[in-house]
C-alpha cells in the first residue's frame, strides 16, 4: 500500500466534516495537485469525544462514497503503541507508531555494540549531497545516538510486527513518530535512526521527527524560521541518502505533526519540496474543530451563544483542559478575555477572534488556543453540539473547506 507523494492528515474530532475536507482535496486536484487525504484521530480524542476508531473509517468511507472520489484516502491510527493499537487494527490502514516515550532508554549492550560496529564510518565524516557541511559520525557520537534511539526503534519494530501479524504484509502504511520530545533530532541523528529502522525491517513511508521551534496547536510556528528551513531541507537530503544506503522505501518522506496553521514555514517547505522533488505529509491540517466554531459564530443567534458558552466553560476549567496539551500550547492566561467580555461581542467579532488571520486586529491567539483544547466542553454538550453543526452544515462546511484549501493547500502547492 502506497501513500501519495503529497498528503494531508485531516483531523476531525467530531467526525462531521469529512465531505467538506474531501471537497478541499478535490479543489486541489482540479487545480492540478494530487493529494492523498488521511483522516486521523488519536485514542485520547476518541476517549474525550466518545467515539471509536471504526467511526473514523465510517466517516471516510461515507465521504468518499458520496463524492464518488477515486483518489487516495486512508484512515490513520494516530499515535498508537502496543497498549492501544488493537482497537485500531480493523478500521485503519495507516499507523502512526509513536515511540517518543522510549527515546533515551538504552538497548542492551550487545545490540548497541552491534549497531555501532555495523554503521561505523571509516573517516568520521559523512558527506551528504545537498548539505553544506559533512556530518560528524565518529564511533563516540554514534554510540550516543544508539543509546538514545536504538531501543525506541526496537519498540517501533515490535509494534510494526504486531500490526503486520494481524493485518498482513503490505496492507497498511507505516509512519514512525518521534516528534513529542523535548529536543529536535539533528540530521546525523535522523540518518542513524533511519539506519536502525532499516536494520529492523520497518517499511516506513513517513517519519515525523521533532523539528526545531514550537509547533503549538492551532497557531503559527514559533521559532527561527530560517533555521527550520535549513533543517527541513537537510532532513530531506538525509532521507534521500538513507533510502539509497539502507534500502528503505523509495517514497519515504517527512511528516510534519501539528502542521496546521504553520503559515510562516510553508514557503520554506514548498521551496525544499521543489528543490529536492520531495513529498510531504502535513498532519492535523485545517484545525477542523476551530473552523466549526467559526461557522457557528458566524451563524449568530443560538449558535454563536453556544460558542460563547463553550469559551466560558473552557475559561473556568483552564488548568484541567490545558494540562494534557501543556507541551503544545503557549497561552498567556492573563491576556485571555473574560467570558463576560466575550458574551458582549457581536457574532462577527467572535468569529474574527477565533479565525487565524494574523492581519486582523481582533484575532486572539490565546483565545484560539484555549478553544482548541476545549473540545471536551463541546463533547459534553452531546447531541446539542452535533445538532447545531447539522443545522448550520453549509456555513460550517464552507469554513472547513476554505480554510484547508486557501490557507493550507494553496500556500504549499499552488
Amino acid at each position: 500500500m502506497k501513500l501519495a507523494k503529497y498528503s494531508f492528515g485531516t483531523g476531525d474530532r467530531f467526525g462531521q466534516q469529512g465531505a467538506a475536507q474531501l471537497e478541499a482535496i478535490r479543489m486541489a486536484e482540479e487545480a492540478g495537485v494530487e493529494l492523498g487525504i488521511v483522516w486521523n484521530k488519536s485514542q485520547r480524542e476518541h476517549g474525550i469525544v466518545g467515539t471509536l476508531p471504526a467511526d473514523v473509517r465510517h466517516e471516510a468511507d461515507e465521504a468518499v462514497r458520496a463524492a464518488n472520489w477515486k483518489g487516495s484516502y486512508h484512515v490513520d491510527a494516530d499515535h498508537i503503541n502496543l497498549t492501544n493499537v488493537d482497537a485500531f487494527l480493523e478500521p485503519s490502514d495507516f499507523f502512526t507508531i509513536d515511540v517518543a516515550d522510549f527515546i533515551g532508554k538504552k538497548a542492551v549492550d550487545a545490540d548497541l555494540a552491534d549497531f555501532v560496529a555495523r554503521f561505523s564510518c571509516e573517516n568520521d565524516r559523512l558527506t551528504i549531497e545537498g548539505i553544506a557541511e559533512p556530518l560528524t559520525v565518529n564511533d563516540e557520537k554514534l554510540t550516543v545516538i544508539a543509546e538514545k534511539y536504538l531501543f525506541a526503534v526496537q519498540q517501533a519494530a515490535a509494534i510494526y510486527r504486531h500490526i503486520e501479524g494481524k493485518k498482513g504484509e503490505d496492507t497498511f502504511i507505516t509512519e514512525v513518530s518521534m516528534d513529542e520530545t523535548a529536543e529536535p533530532q539533528t540530521p546525523a541523528e535522523l540518518f542513524f535512526i533511519l539506519a536502525a529502522i532499516a536494520l529492523h525491517g520497518i517499511p516506513v513511508q513517513t517519519i515525523a521527527p521533532k523539528f526545531t521551534g514550537r509547533f503549538n496547536k492551532g497557531v503559527d510556528y514559533q521559532g527561527d524560521v530560517a533555521r527550520f528551513n535549513q533543517e527541513f531541507s537537510d532532513d530531506i537530503c538525509v532521507i534521500r541518502r538513507a533510502v539509497a544506503d539502507f534500502g528503505l522505501p523509495a517514497d519515504l518522506k517527512l511528516s510534519v505533526h501539528s502542521g496546521s496553521d504553520k503559515f510562516s514555514i510553508y514557503p520554506g517547505i514548498r521551496r525544499a519540496m521543489a528543490a529536492h522533488d520531495a513529498g510531504v505529509h502535513i498532519k492535523t491540517a485545517g484545525t477542523t474543530w476551530l473552523e466549526e466554531l467559526i461557522g457557528l459564530a458566524e451563524a449568530g443567534g443560538a449558535a454563536a451563544a453556544m460558542v460563547k458558552g463553550i469559551y466560558a466553560v473552557s475559561y473556568s476549567r483552564f488548568e484541567a483542559l490545558c494540562r494534557p496539551y501543556a507541551s503544545v500550547i503557549d497561552i498567556d492566561r492573563g491576556a485571555l478575555p473574560h467570558p463576560d467580555t466575550v458574551t458582549a461581542w457581536t457574532h462577527d467579532r467572535l468569529a474574527r477572534a477565533i479565525r487565524h488571520d494574523q492581519s486582523c486586529p481582533d484575532y486572539d491567539r490565546n483565545l484560539r488556543q484555549l478553544l482548541h483544547v476545549g473540545y471536551k466542553v463541546a463533547a459534553e454538550l452531546g447531541e446539542a453540539y452535533l445538532t447545531a453543526l447539522a443545522k448550520h452544515r453549509d456555513g460550517v462546511g464552507r469554513q472547513v473547506r476554505d480554510n484547508l484549501f486557501l490557507r493550507h493547500i494553496k500556500p504549499l502547492f499552488l
